[in-house]
């Protein structure tokens, strides 16, 4: 019998990729979108032609109503993957509004508050499961005009601490992964050529991430945290997926 993965956020980037890759693995596959259909339900085109298993539903994941439709909807969860955020404000505090910079600690917290909440209350019945945020280096970074984004990913990422330690006794485990910057279509204005030679120059990779690999470490971090990959006794860690540009950063 399959295994259920919710992946909020997942009509396009790293959620659509992410979804991709779960269902390669075996995966029944709930693609969340809140915006475009015709994206989610390529993701599931996708999926269904190579075999594999799933289906679209819409939900804005910050409504707790929302978010509750959408999981009585679901077969029981066997993983969650925290993926839907909000595009961010760039910019220095000055030129910021107070309901910029809020609107990105709201989606980004929002979001993983209410999906996680009903997602653990299904895990602890079965005392299985495994939940991975979607965070980013920039919760450890300071960059110009990142402030709102850095803000939300680290107060994202001591969410996940503490939903880690709450959930642990009930055997699940909860992972962030953190990427650098990936090329998808929201981060399209901001990687310039010149940011993306910069990137790739502290990268063993010697290129900008793609949204596959993510996908392929969320992905791992799922099938670790349950019984497939050996991950069991890893909770509450931060798994940073960017090609070595932390440690080569710390060495220039």
């Amino acid at each position: 019998m399959s295994r259920t993965a919710l992946i909020t956020g997942a009509g396009r980037g790293i959620g659509a990729a992410t979804a991709r890759e779960l269902a390669r693995r075996g995966f029944h596959t709930i693609v969340n979108y809140v915006r475009d259909a015709d994206s989610a339900a390529a993701v599931v085109k996708d999926i269904e032609a190579a075999g594999g298993t799933a289906r679209a539903v819409r939900a804005d994941v910050c409504d707790p109503v929302q978010v509750d439709a959408l999981l009585d909807a679901c077969p029981p969860l066997d993983a969650l993957v925290c993926n839907a955020n909000q595009q961010p404000p760039f910019g220095p505090l000055e030129s910021m509004t107070w309901e910029m910079f809020h609107g990105k600690l709201h989606g980004e917290l929002a979001a993983a508050f209410h999906v996680s909440r009903h997602a653990l209350a299904q895990m602890r019945e079965r005392r299985a499961g495994t939940i991975v945020y979607v965070s980013s280096v920039s919760a450890a970074l300071t960059s110009p005009g990142a402030i709102a984004h850095s803000s939300a990913k680290a107060a994202l990422e001591a969410f996940a601490r503490h939903v880690a330690l709450e959930a642990a006794p009930h055997g699940i485990t909860v992972n962030t992964i953190a990427p650098a910057a990936v090329a998808t279509e929201a981060t399209a204005a901001v990687l310039t050529p010149e940011r993306r030679a910069a990137i790739a120059g502290r990268s063993v990779l010697g290129r900008v991430l793609e949204p596959e690999d993510v996908a392929r470490a969320i992905a791992a971090a799922v099938e670790g945290g349950l019984d497939r990959g050996g991950l069991q006794a890893v909770t509450g860690a931060r798994i940073a997926v960017d090609g070595g540009y932390l440690l080569m950063a710390d060495s220039s």
